[in-house]
């Protein structure tokens, strides 16, 4: 397996944390639209990057991942309003990780 095919997926142990994270009366929700993660996959909503792996966004550290349903995971990925749900994503990051920086969420070779 490439380095980078590595680094971009999301493990098992970032899926977790991430739910933990943006959990909301104890269960994982999404950010964008507050529906929880179904009940039989606790850690089902947590795989959405925010700088696309597509772009080598690193999936192994959870500043770059966050809670998404499949709807608006795919509207985040496809959608004609990615600008502002970025931006939304953006300031909800830093405001769980106060050095959180654009610059640390991408694969640079040799990592």
């Amino acid at each position: 397996m490439r380095n980078e095919t590595r680094y971009t997926a999301i493990p098992a142990k970032v899926k977790q944390a991430v739910a933990i994270r943006d959990e909301v009366d104890g269960w994982p929700c999404c950010l964008i639209c507050g529906t929880p993660a179904p009940p039989s996959a606790y850690t089902a909503f947590s795989c959405a990057h925010f700088i696309p792996r597509s772009q080598g966004g690193l999936g192994i550290i959870e500043e770059n991942i966050v809670t998404l349903c499949p709807r608006c995971h795919s509207m985040y990925d496809q959608g004609i309003d990615r600008k502002n749900t970025a931006e939304y994503l953006e300031n909800y990051l830093k405001s769980k990780y106060p050095n959180w920086n654009k610059e640390n969420l991408t694969y640079k070779k040799g990592q």
